[in-house]
């Protein structure tokens, strides 16, 4: 039997794969409660620069959280408790990944599925992909960390669109608010592959320091506060820098010592 949530590693690349297709890929608590590891795991490679997220080509990349389960998963206060606490360490474990996360995404996109997708870095959409949110369906509101996430993408006007109307929107709708960075005709994974591709070849010590700062300055880091200070200096102390000019004045690639 295929295992609902795994984690493949072909440098410079991570493919953390949804693949339960049967559900249209709607995650079950055990598969939100394995995401931090894996996240943890492509982390700890070094041959690793980038983390892919997808659907694992079945046209599908994830319809939410995993509706029959809710009796069980959110029956009681108690367990409700847990298990948004279970949902929300896999969306910061997504999120505060050290390493870029680019979410691919064909088919539907809906409800848990956006709030994946939301905690990475880049979100790369077939151009026949939906997307909705839908907790005002169901009765429920956004969980905090996911309305944060939400609103910092698309702002407070198309948050309470798509919430308080919870419709489908089509891909390039989900682009034109930013809920997409990117959208292509072609297959997904190509795509999401190809802007892997090109991260990796940029001063990794670079992109991992630009997902720290722009995440200390969401999270109230003063654009003139220490911690924006000391990482902005470090940068001319590493090595990726005295490599990158010289790469530059010599008219050659860049060879980064940083992995």
């Amino acid at each position: 039997m295929t295992e609902p949530l795994t984690l493949s590693i072909e440098p410079p690349a991570a493919e953390l794969v949804l693949s339960r297709p049967e559900r249209r890929n709607a995650l079950n608590i055990a598969m939100w409660a394995g995401i931090p590891a894996l996240v943890e795991a492509a982390n700890a490679d070094a041959s690793v620069k980038v983390i892919l997220l997808h659907g694992g080509g079945s046209g599908v990349f994830a319809a939410g959280a995993d509706i029959s389960e809710f009796g069980f998963v959110y029956g009681t206060e108690e367990a409700a408790r847990r298990s948004g606490r279970i949902i929300a360490a896999a969306l910061n474990a997504l999120e505060e990944s050290a390493k870029p996360v680019i979410a691919a995404i064909e088919g539907p996109c809906v409800g848990g599925g956006v709030s994946l997708a939301a905690a990475c870095d880049l979100r790369v959409a077939h151009a026949g992909a939906t997307f909705g949110v839908t907790p005002a369906k169901l009765g429920l509101v956004y969980p905090p960390g996911d309305m944060r996430r939400l609103l910092q993408l698309i702002g407070p006007g198309a948050s309470k669109d798509l919430l308080l109307t919870g419709r489908l929107i089509p891909a390039a709708e989900a682009k034109a608010m930013g809920l997409v960075d990117r959208l292509t005709d072609e297959p997904v994974l190509e795509a999401a592959r190809a802007l892997a591709m090109e991260i990796a070849g940029v001063s990794q010590w670079s992109a991992r320091a630009i997902k720290q700062m722009i995440r200390g300055l969401q999270t109230g880091w003063r654009e003139d506060g220490p911690e924006a200070e000391a990482l902005f200096l470090e940068g001319f102390a590493n090595p990726d820098f005295a490599e990158g000019v010289s790469a530059f004045l010599e008219k050659r690639r860049a060879d980064w010592k940083v992995s």
